[in-house]
Formats: C-alpha cells, structure tokens, sequence
C-alpha cells in the first residue's frame, strides 16, 4: 500500500491522469458531434437508418487495438492519431442508440403532434428527441465508458495517458506503479458510468420515467 501511495506523488502520475481525461473528453465530444447530425440526417429514410445502423455495427465490432494500429501509418505518432483513432470508437454506440430511439418512436404519437400541427422540425425537438433521449444517452454512456477503457491503449502510438504508467511498470517490473494505472483506469470508467448514468436519468423526460416505474410494479 505505501509503495501505490508513492506512485499518486510521483510527478508524471497527475500529468498521466488529466492527458488520459483530456483525451477521453475530446474524443467522446467530437463523438457526439459527428454521430448525432449523421442520426439526425439518416432518420426520415428507413434505407438510411438500416444502413448507418449496421455501418455502426461493423464498427463495434472491429477491435479496439486495431483502430489505434492503424491510426498509426496514417496518421503518425501522438495525440492526434490517438485522437483521431478514439473517435472512431466513440462513434458507432452514439450513431447505433440514436438512430435506433429515433427509429423506434411511436408513429401514433407522431401522426397526432402532425394532426395538432406541429411542423416537422417540431416534432422532432419537441417529440421524438425528448422520447428516445434515454436510448441516446444509452449509447454515450457506452461510448464514453468505451473510449476511457481504450485510451490506455494510446500509449502505444504515443498519445500518453494512464496507459504509459501501466507499460512503464510491465517494462520495469514495478508491480505498484502497474497496479495504480490499472486501478486509476477502472476508476475512471466507473466514475464515467456513474455521471453518464446520472445525465441519462435527467434527460429522460418524466412522463417516460412515471411510465417506467408503473411498468416495473
């Protein structure tokens, strides 16, 4: 325990911690700046929808290791590789969940804001968004859990973070300094869980939430 307690005063733990955020903030950010639009374009047209669903999927499914591997001929060594290579993580989850809980909103409840009429930009900000918030929220937590997971892995193209605290120990065979870069990630994650989880519970329009509670009794 002294010897994990000596590595959180060592002077490249706290630097290691705020480059492993920063990267993970940034990433997820642009995440959501490109996901959401792309959700938002593709949700009048079913072809669209099933396609960058399914794009999104294809995207899940590649390994995180090989993103990161190939940002690194393309791309160079550093930050923005690394950058770049979280975003790509952090895209299909968010672009999946929101184009899936735009999807799935009632037609009845759309059919009558029409009736009432609302326009159709209206009924997107007043209607659907509200509705499939939680689902939305739903893919960034995934996403922002994911991306702070996988930015250890940046390390080995050099964008920095706790991962460099994790490799130094394996190289030196320093046990403490290992464990606290590991231990530092998984409370990272759980943290990112634990405020994303709060966010999804607030946007979630209480109408939905009342509905929900009545279906668990």
């Amino acid at each position: 325990m002294h010897e994990m307690l000596e590595v959180l005063a060592r002077p490249d733990y706290w630097p290691a911690v705020w480059r492993h955020v920063e990267l993970s903030a940034l990433a997820l950010i642009l995440g959501v700046a490109i996901a959401l639009p792309v959700a938002l374009a593709v949700n009048r047209s079913p072809l669209a929808t099933l396609v960058a669903i399914n794009v999104g999927n294809v995207g899940r499914a590649v390994p995180s290791l090989a993103i990161l591997a190939l940002a690194l001929p393309l791309f160079g060594f550093g930050f923005t590789p690394s950058l770049i290579a979280l975003v790509a993580l952090a895209i299909p989850p968010i672009l999946i969940n929101a184009a899936t809980g735009l999807t799935e909103v009632d037609r009845q409840i759309i059919d009558a804001a029409r009736g009432m009429g609302l326009s159709g930009a209206q009924v997107l900000t007043r209607i659907r968004l509200p509705i499939a918030a939680p689902v939305i929220f739903a893919g960034i937590r995934t996403s922002a859990v994911q991306v702070v997971a996988s930015a250890t892995l940046a390390t080995f193209i050099g964008g920095g973070g706790l991962g460099d605290l994790i490799v130094l120990g394996l190289q030196r065979n320093i046990p403490a300094v290992q464990l606290v870069g590991a231990l530092s990630v998984a409370a990272l994650a759980i943290l990112t869980e634990l405020l994303f989880g709060g966010l999804e519970r607030a946007f979630t329009p209480k109408g939905i939430r009342v509905a929900r509670k009545r279906g668990r009794k």
